[in-house]
């Protein structure tokens, strides 16, 4: 199967990678992401929990490395001390702090050897939480979670993880002819897997192509099987028999800078009325329906939809978030707005930059949209775009060196928190500083005393989201579905609106 990537391949070490949309088929943890999000058997071949919900052990199958080395229940153990371990400095370490001690040790104030994780001979892994996890088992999905071989890491040193041989896998696939910098790189079939019967495919090819016209050519001529597609090709090909529509639990939003290093902008973007201003001035309709057209969706709220449903009433989580007023375009109300923001600012312009990736599907024509609509509806404004490489944007997103942040968000798992974990204080992801006492307290809440009632956990988590909406903490543009061309012979492709995206484990081509 030959397949494209919108950019480079940033790592392929777990503990340190940002995303981990194709990775499931290279790394596994105790469970994988089957079909509809169902949670399908992976290195664990049992696992009970305790009757306060805390205690959790898994009883690992005869796996083994690609390398034919076992994978045993110490390789999970390392693993998780690795990724919490501060040295690391791993992105997505706070997945981890529901685990016994892990923030504690995260936070570089204990030993990693006391994280909640211990191995009982080769094959058990007992795992104590400090509460109960209403979406623990969902977690372990995810490739985060799985092991790592002490061995191999120590081998490799700083190496590990830098090329595809300093590695070894534990997934239906292997990596090959891959290194940071490369613009192809192949998965070619694991025959260590423990599972390997089932698995159809012997290789997939990626390669990076930006541009969706020669991804489009590269399928017209079969030297791609899946292309991604512009707004504009949508509209011209939805009507093909080989058009497909993926859609994802990805939110693109504008994440202000709190803390900017411009006084009069730290001001401006700490400004309510300003923030308001800004989301009120975008016609969500129009940038979904006429400037991409590409079947994304308006969003209701920075939780995106289909994601999660009320246990008591099975209303979408995306409905119940929803604050009138914060979202709906008026041009009025956001001039109000923008005029009384300025006024108590004492100024009467603002020269605003937003900072975005260039590798992102849309970013251009959603770039050209805000700056156009933003000097049309409100007085004063100058708009500087930086639409720049992917890696480049993250770094001086990471050191805070931005005005507006337009970046994205997909869901890790089907559980609200997996978006509203983001804008709690001091999160690693939180870019822009956003901090309000009230919204970690209710998050905190949701995730402690009530995490075992879904009800009062629920409603903690819909007051939060409804915070984030009156506040405009950040701002959320769309909601995204990717269009493609997918050769009519390709089967059994999973995809997941949440998590690792992408599962061929079962694919293949007919």
């Amino acid at each position: 199967m030959n397949l494209s990537a919108s950019g480079q391949l940033n790592t392929i070490d777990i503990s340190k990678a940002t995303g981990y949309g194709s990775i499931g088929n290279v790394f596994e943890s105790f469970y994988r992401l089957g079909k509809d999000g169902k949670i399908t058997p992976g290195l664990a071949e049992s696992s009970k929990v305790s009757a306060d919900g805390k205690t959790w052990t898994f009883k690992l199958r005869d796996a083994k490395w690609s390398n034919g080395d076992k994978i045993t229940a110490q390789d999970f153990v390392y693993s998780w001390r690795r990724t919490v371990d501060p040295k690391t400095v791993s992105p997505y370490a706070y997945l981890f702090y529901g685990v016994e001690n892990a923030q504690t040790i995260n936070e570089g104030e204990m030993p990693v050897d006391k994280l909640g994780i211990k191995a009982v001979g080769k094959d058990e892994v007992v795992i104590t939480l400090t509460k109960p996890n209403s979406y623990f088992k969902t977690l372990m999905t995810y490739p985060l979670f799985g092991p790592q071989s002490e061995k191999i890491v120590q081998k490799y040193g700083k190496k590990y993880g830098t090329n595809s041989k300093y590695m070894v896998y534990s997934g239906p696939f292997k990596v090959k002819d891959w290194d940071s910098t490369s613009d192809t790189w192949s998965f070619v079939k694991n025959n260590q897997y423990w599972d390997k019967k089932v698995v159809k495919l012997h290789k997939i090819n990626y390669q990076v192509i930006k541009n969706s016209n020669t991804a489009y050519q590269l399928f017209q001529r079969g030297k791609l099987d899946l292309a991604p597609l512009s707004s504009e090709q949508v509209k011209n090909l939805k009507d093909k028999p080989e058009f497909k529509q993926y859609s994802y639990s990805y939110i693109a939003y504008m994440d202000y800078n709190y803390n900017d290093s411009n006084e009069l902008n730290r001001k401006a973007l700490n400004n309510k009325n300003i923030r308001l201003a800004l989301s009120q001035a975008i016609d969500r309709e129009i940038l979904t329906k006429k400037v991409f057209g590409d079947g994304s969706n308006v969003p209701k709220g920075f939780v995106a939809s289909d994601l999660a449903r009320d246990p008591s009433n099975k209303k979408d989580f995306a409905d119940e978030q929803k604050v009138a007023g914060t979202m709906e375009y008026n041009e009025k109300l956001a001039r109000e707005n923008w005029k009384k923001g300025l006024k108590e600012l004492g100024v009467k312009s603002l020269n605003i930059t937003l900072l975005s990736s260039n590798e992102e599907p849309n970013s251009e024509p959603l770039m050209q949209y805000l700056q156009s609509q933003y000097t049309k509806v409100l007085p004063g404004i100058k708009i500087t775009v930086q639409n720049i490489p992917g890696n480049s944007a993250l770094s001086k997103a990471r050191k805070g060196d931005y005005d507006i942040f337009v970046t994205n968000w997909g869901g890790d798992f089907k559980d609200p928190i997996t978006f509203l974990q983001v804008p709690v204080s001091n999160t690693s992801y939180n870019y822009g500083k956003y901090s309000n006492e009230e919204y970690d307290s209710l998050i905190k809440k949701a995730e402690n005393e009530d995490a075992n009632d879904p009800n009062k956990r629920w409603e903690d988590l819909v007051e939060a989201a409804k915070i984030l909406n009156r506040d405009q903490a950040v701002t959320p543009l769309y909601q995204q579905t990717i269009s493609y061309m997918q050769n009519k012979n390709v089967k059994g492709i999973i995809q997941n609106t949440a998590g690792t995206q992408w599962n061929y484990k079962y694919t293949y081509i007919k």
